[in-house]
């Protein structure tokens, strides 16, 4: 790492629990996001300047008006444009230094498979439960780890999924296929700091699982309600009839 790193990433290595050698560790990974909208705003934005190595972007979305109240990846002149297109300019503006890889479609399962198979951390930004479901059954099978997040009105939740371990709960843990109910921003409502909350959350998930530092939210789920300004973490014990995660 020469000069220019060392002074970018200074405030990162003062840290003792990450020091040079957290950081390199962060240099030398790859983060996948699923989605380009509100949550994997903050999500992108950090790990980007916070020298992630490689970020891959999935999305088939384009930006639109309705957006711009809480995506901040993407501005007024982006309308019409890709979301990941948007959000590379966006990105590597804030760090050329980290690579963005940009994938605008929705892939296939066998193509998902490829790119979790690549990546050292997944993070779910979508609001689509087919789409979770899906994920976290390959990040099982190959046994990387997931980090979730979801907003709606003026509530967040958040946990981070190792299915790298063996001992962790899966998403399938939490919500059963027949449980899922679909709410969405457009038919609900959002507020905008609340996704920036969770996002950001998210974010510092990630930095910690890849640098190997602090304790992640394996086990838990953490739960916001702004209204109200009130925190809960609740206890989330593997199922050990989960379809999904029981046998590993």
């Amino acid at each position: 790492m020469d000069n220019a790193l060392l002074t970018r990433y200074s405030r990162h290595i003062l840290l003792p629990e990450l020091d040079y050698a957290g950081q390199l560790k962060l240099t030398k990974s790859r983060a996948l996001i699923i989605g380009a909208g509100g949550l994997a705003s903050p999500v992108a934005m950090y790990l980007a300047s916070s020298g992630v190595g490689q970020i891959v972007l999935v999305d088939f979305d384009k930006v639109e008006v309705s957006n711009l109240q809480r995506q901040i990846m993407h501005g007024n002149a982006d309308i019409g444009r890709a979301k990941v297109d948007s959000a590379k300019e966006t990105l590597s503006g804030l760090n050329p230094e980290t690579e963005i890889i940009t994938i605008n479609r929705r892939l296939a399962e066998g193509e998902l498979r490829e790119q979790v198979k690549l990546a050292n951390i997944i993070l779910e930004t979508t609001d689509n439960f087919e789409s979770r479901f899906l994920l976290n059954r390959i990040c099982v099978e190959q046994r990387k780890p997931l980090i979730s997040g979801s907003v709606i009105r003026f509530e967040g939740q958040l946990s981070t999924f190792r299915c790298d371990l063996t001992d962790s709960p899966c998403y399938q843990c939490l919500y059963t296929e027949t449980e899922a109910l679909e709410e969405t921003c457009s038919q609900n409502g959002v507020l905008a700091p609340v996704v920036g909350i969770i996002g950001s959350l998210q974010a510092t998930e990630a930095l910690k699982v890849l640098a190997g530092i602090g304790t992640d939210l394996a086990g838990r789920l953490m739960l916001f309600n702004a209204l109200n300004m009130e925190w809960r973490t609740l206890k989330l014990k593997k199922d050990p009839d989960c379809p999904i995660c029981s046998a590993t």
